[in-house]
Formats: structure tokens, sequence, C-alpha cells
């Protein structure tokens, strides 16, 4: 007789959700991507980088699926501005502060569809330090506390002039005739993210897609509002090193197990900084990806391996 086999089916798509966040201009909806079993008392949180939204984390949502035995939920949001959320009145709510106030939002209605019992937290870049504000501040409402968090290359100290580099392309959208266009012009601003084939990059690039609206054509555009900008470029060399005391304070108080991930070129997280992090606070364990600078995309092998076995180990 024939041994049972059980099989998973994996998802190849995930749902598309949203939320309601309120917000002193009357609220907006925040949307979020979701993988796995939407009654899964096991959650990962995966949030995107500053000009990123949440289809980012496709292939590391799928592993993550299929390594748990699809016992797992994996919520990726599009943080507000970006996406398929809805766009602020008011741009100077485009802060990290309000974002995890989205995020309380969020996880209490997760909780209330389905309860959570085990928490866990990836951040790119400013997915990591709204990752921070959330787990470095004890009495938010969480529906528990996060298990384990993941901080990719980023960290309470950011180096100046990876932001001003930043801040160079931040806000112009663009206007292309074609996805490989687009997808062109995004690698020339994001060749940090290390080796990618082109048909990994071109998978990465259609999500950051929108059309123009007015036109009768198929000219495209890049997701985000522009006016995400607009508080980034109010911010000074001297208000960010003010900022850090404020962050390292934060990041002490993390009790979650945490990952720091690095790119071994990144220009935004120093070596020293991540010795630093390593040292003080959570003790972060630290993995680097040689090769690869500010910020590592979980679609590489190893990436999504090292992830996956913290996340699920």
């Amino acid at each position: 007789m024939k041994p049972l086999t059980l099989t998973v089916r994996t998802m190849t798509e995930p749902s598309l959700k949203h939320v309601y966040c309120p917000d002193e201009t009357g609220g907006h909806r925040m949307a979020y991507w979701q993988w796995g079993r939407p009654d899964s008392a096991h959650l990962v949180l995966c949030v995107h980088g500053l000009t990123r939204q949440g289809r980012d984390f496709d292939v590391l949502a799928q592993a993550l699926c299929e390594r748990s035995g699809g016992n797992i939920r994996v919520i990726c949001p599009d943080v507000v501005g970006r996406g398929e959320s809805d766009w602020l009145k008011d741009p100077m709510g485009y802060q990290v502060p309000a974002y995890a106030a989205d995020m309380l939002a969020l996880l209490a209605q997760l909780h209330g569809v389905a309860p959570i019992s085990t928490l866990d937290w990836l951040g790119t870049s400013m997915g990591g330090l709204i990752g921070m504000v959330i787990c470095g501040q004890p009495d938010l409402p969480l529906p528990v506390p996060v298990r384990r968090l993941v901080l990719n290359d980023v960290g309470p100290a950011l180096e100046w002039q990876a932001i001003v580099r930043i801040g160079a392309y931040l806000g112009q959208t663009g206007h292309f005739d074609t996805e490989q266009e687009a997808a062109d012009a995004m690698w020339a601003i994001s060749k940090s993210f290390g080796p990618h084939t082109p048909g990994q990059w071109l998978a990465l690039s259609r999500p950051m897609l929108r059309p123009v609206s007015g036109t009768s054509n198929s000219a495209l555009r890049l997701h985000y509002d522009p006016a995400i900008a607009v508080p980034f470029r109010l911010a000074t060399e001297e208000a960010a090193h003010q900022g850090e005391a404020k962050l390292w304070q934060l990041y002490d108080n993390i009790r979650s197990e945490t990952l720091l991930v690095r790119g071994a070129l990144s220009d935004l997280l120093s070596p020293e900084t991540a010795r630093a992090m390593t040292a003080r606070g959570p003790h972060a364990r630290l993995v680097e990806f040689a090769g690869v600078g500010h910020a590592p995309t979980f679609i590489a092998e190893d990436q999504v391996a090292a992830v996956s076995a913290f996340l699920l180990g």
C-alpha cells in the first residue's frame, strides 16, 4: 500500500484587501496583499521600503507558504500613498509615526478576522523603521508582542549621503511608454539591489507601474504619490542626527528576537552601525549578502533561505 502524500497547493497570486485607517483629514484606506491561510494564527507582516509596495515580497511570501506547509498568513501592505492604497490629502502625513498607526489598525482588523497567536515582522528600510517604532514601544495595543523581527538594511543610524541619494529621485514618478522602458529606468537607480536576471527584474518592476491618468495611450508612471517627497525633503542632516538618539532608544527597548540583514555594499546602513546593533538592545543576529547594497530584495535563494529559516525555525 502506498503511503499517503500531503500535497500543499501553492498560491501564485495573493488576495487584495483594504483596511480603514483614521487620520486628521477624514481617514484613508490602506491596501494589503494576503498570502497563505486567511485563518492562520501565525502572521508574518512584511513592510516595504520608501518608494516600493507590497508585491515586492511575492517570492518570499510564496516561499514562506511552501516551507511552512501552508500553515501561515503573510500580509504585505501597500503603505499609504503607494500601490493600491489611497493618497493622503495632507502630505505631512507621509511620515513613520503615522505609518505605524496604520499598521496598528491593520493588525487589529486582521486579529478580528482570525486571532493572531504568533506575530512576526519583516521590514525593508522604511518598513524596518516602522517595525522599530512598533516593537520599541511595549505599551502599544498589539494583538500579541512581535516574536521575531527582521530588519532589512536599516538601523537607528542612517548614512546621510544615502539619504541625499534617495532624495535625488524621490517624487519623480516618470512617464514611460512600455514596461521595459520603466524597468530600465528603475534599474538605473536600483542597481544597489544586487544581481537580478532580466526576468526577475521585470517581474519586480511590473507592480510598480500604473497607467498615466488623462491619457488615451498606454503611458505608465510609478505607482506612488509624488507628495511622499514633501516631508522627506524637509529633513536636514542635523535633524537626522538628533533623531538617532530616539531611534536607538526604541531599538534598545526591543524584546523580539531580531535578525539584521545587510547588503555588504550598503551605503545606508554602515558596518559600524550594524555591529553596534549586534551588541545592544535585542543583540541582533547579523547576516550580510555579498555583492548587494541597499537593499536585499529576497528574490535570491540564499536571501530567502536565511529569512525563512529565521521566521520558521
